[in-house]
């Protein structure tokens, strides 16, 4: 399984699809290519000391192993951000949390964050009397 390396990697897959899963919150990007997937783990200092984070990297990986071959389509960057829910999850949940995390975001039903489009322009306000113009 190919890995996410690069910040603009991660980046990119924070601005698109995203479902929340349990202990998990995946964020998902389609590349439109057909090569392998990527997976990227976050796991972030709130949630423990280093020997805790990793706990919760090792954790993840294998259940990531076990799920995504399954789940997963090629042409897609998965990042999974972890809670600290995950050191105590069950690994057999942790594994399904992984996979029906992956089918919400490709069953359609998950939207960009911040909504469906952009948002429409404000209506005008009157001017008032005695308000600067600049008619250039």
């Amino acid at each position: 399984m190919h890995r996410l390396l690069k910040r603009r990697d991660f980046v990119a897959a924070a601005a698109a699809l995203r479902a929340n899963s349990g202990p998990l919150l995946l964020q998902a990007r389609a590349r439109h290519d057909d090569d392998p997937l990527r997976i990227g783990l976050t796991v972030t200092k709130k949630h423990g000391t280093a020997v805790e984070r990793n706990r919760i990297r090792r954790r993840l990986r294998a259940a990531v192993r076990e799920a995504l071959p399954r789940a997963g389509k090629p042409g897609f960057d998965y990042v999974i951000v972890a809670r600290r829910d995950v050191i105590s999850a069950r690994f057999d949940d942790l594994i399904h949390d992984i996979e029906r995390g992956v089918a919400r975001l490709h069953s359609g039903s998950r939207r960009r964050p911040g909504g469906q489009g952009p948002k429409a322009p404000a209506p005008a306000l009157p001017r008032a009397v005695g308000d600067a113009v600049d008619d250039q």
